[in-house]
């Protein structure tokens, strides 16, 4: 039986627009952290991936995983997996509010039961900066969680005056190797995102954009190194099923069986 959400009143939305604006005042877009400047990023050992995986047809079960592999050979260390029953409906530009809650409950879990194993560095599959109000999943999680996030979006959110056109596809094209990139310049001028050719087996790129604490720069630089394939591992590990990730998963059948794709109410433009 499909479940699904009723639209949000518009003062509920006003109320999270009103919050994404006070949060977004707090967002460093910056490196704040020593392995953030070096050029091997001696220092970082371990990098998180976070996403929600969606019940064909269900619009309230998911299931919430984080991962944490160690840099840089991207082994996994750790896996948290719950089933978890959401509150808030899907609304283009507002994903934060429906999903931010349970990764914030994952990452509590294991500061309290294993603190050695915490990411210094968080993936997000979606969008961070590069957003209707420059103010996505990744910069939600970040602002409060306190640890650097970087977003990693799939497909590009058409945002801003920045459109999947001609052009858009001629910067693609000319993208010849991993690790090239060029920016996603919007109407204002301000570059909020670059969209990354992260492996040279993959001519199609990913769209990567600040969430917190850490420079566009860095940002990319470290999406590529750790790309085995187009998506980044962090990312591809916590959402694409069936992985090894997902035997851990406390009701691993069910995950299995039924969340082998994105519940389509998510953007097929990049979470935003």
């Amino acid at each position: 039986m499909t479940q699904m959400f009723s639209p949000p009143p518009e003062e509920l939305v006003k109320q999270w627009e009103s919050e994404q604006e006070h949060l977004r005042q707090q967002v460093v877009e910056e490196d704040t952290e020593d392995w953030e400047r070096s050029p091997g990023f001696s220092g970082l050992e371990r990098v998180g991936g976070v996403d929600l995986s969606f019940i064909k047809g269900d619009e309230v079960n998911a299931c919430a995983q984080l991962v944490v592999l160690s840099y840089p050979d991207l082994k996994i260390l750790y896996v948290d997996s719950h089933m978890v029953t959401l509150t808030a409906p899907y609304v283009s530009g507002f994903l934060a509010f429906r999903e931010t809650p349970f990764l914030l409950e994952a990452l509590q879990r294991l500061k309290t039961s294993n603190p050695t194993l915490m990411p210094q560095v968080v993936f997000v599959d979606g969008n961070g900066l590069f957003h209707y109000r420059e103010f996505g999943l990744a910069c939600h999680l970040g602002v409060l969680s306190g640890l650097p996030c970087v977003g990693v979006a799939k497909n590009l959110l058409q945002v801003q005056g920045v459109l999947k056109d001609e052009e858009h596809q001629s910067q693609i094209a000319a993208l010849q190797k991993g690790g090239d990139s060029f920016p996603l310049t919007v109407a204002s001028g301000r570059v909020l995102g670059k969209a990354l050719r992260s492996s040279d087996k993959s001519s199609k790129p990913v769209y990567v954009s600040v969430g917190h604490k850490i420079s566009l720069d860095t940002a990319v630089r470290l999406t590529h190194s750790c790309c085995h394939y187009r998506v980044p591992e962090p990312v591809r590990q916590s959402s694409d099923p069936p992985g090894e990730t997902w035997k851990h998963c406390e009701d691993h059948v069910l995950c299995f069986l039924q969340c082998f794709q994105h519940h389509p109410a998510r953007s097929s433009e990049g979470h935003a």
